[in-house]
C-alpha cells in the first residue's frame, strides 16, 4: 500500500456535484492498493499514520500527530499511486489491485483507521470520478509505502 499525506486546513471530496465528504484541520490521505496487499499493511499504515508527528506544537516544531490536536482524516482511493512509468510515456497500471480485491481492503483500511483515530474518518467512494478540494497546511506532504518499512 502506498499513502500520500498531505497537512491540511481544510479538504473536501465531491462527487457527482455532491460533497461526500469534509474535514478541518487534519491529514488528506490519498490511498493506493496493490494486488499483494493485505491486512499486515492496513495495521501498519493505520498506526504510522495517526502517529506521524507533522503539526506544529508551541515552539511551531513538528512535534504532534493527528491524535494530539484531535484532528480528522479523509481518505481518497487512488490506484494512480502505482503508476509505472518505465516505458514510454503512458503510466501502466499493472501493480494497482483489481477493484475486486481493493474494494474489500479499502473499506478494511477505512475500518481501521477509524478504529486508530478513535473517530469516523470522511472518505471518497472507490472508482468515482471525484474532485478533491484542499489546502495544504505547510506544505507537508509526505509519501509512505508500507513495502518499504526499513
Amino acid at each position: 500500500m502506498r499513502v500520500v499525506i498531505q497537512r491540511v486546513s481544510e479538504a473536501s471530496v465531491t462527487i457527482d456535484g455532491n460533497v461526500k465528504s469534509a474535514i478541518g484541520d487534519g491529514l488528506l490521505v490519498l490511498l493506493g492498493i496493490e494486488h499483494e496487499d493485505e491486512q499486515d499493511d492496513i495495521n501498519w499504515l493505520c498506526k504510522k499514520i495517526v502517529q506521524l508527528r507533522i503539526f506544529g506544537d508551541e515552539e511551531g516544531k513538528m512535534n504532534r500527530s493527528v491524535l494530539d490536536i484531535n484532528g480528522d482524516i479523509l481518505v481518497i482511493s487512488q490506484f494512480t499511486l502505482h503508476a509505472s512509468t518505465k516505458k514510454g510515456n503512458r503510466p501502466s497500471y499493472i501493480k494497482a489491485a483489481r477493484p475486486e480485491v481493493a474494494i474489500s481492503l479499502y473499506e478494511r483500511f477505512l475500518d481501521q483507521l477509524s478504529l486508530s483515530l478513535g473517530k469516523p474518518v470522511g472518505s471518497g467512494e472507490f472508482g468515482a470520478d471525484m474532485k478533491i478540494r484542499l489546502l495544504n497546511d505547510g506544505p507537508v506532504t509526505i509519501w509512505i509505502d508500507s513495502r518499504n518499512r526499513e
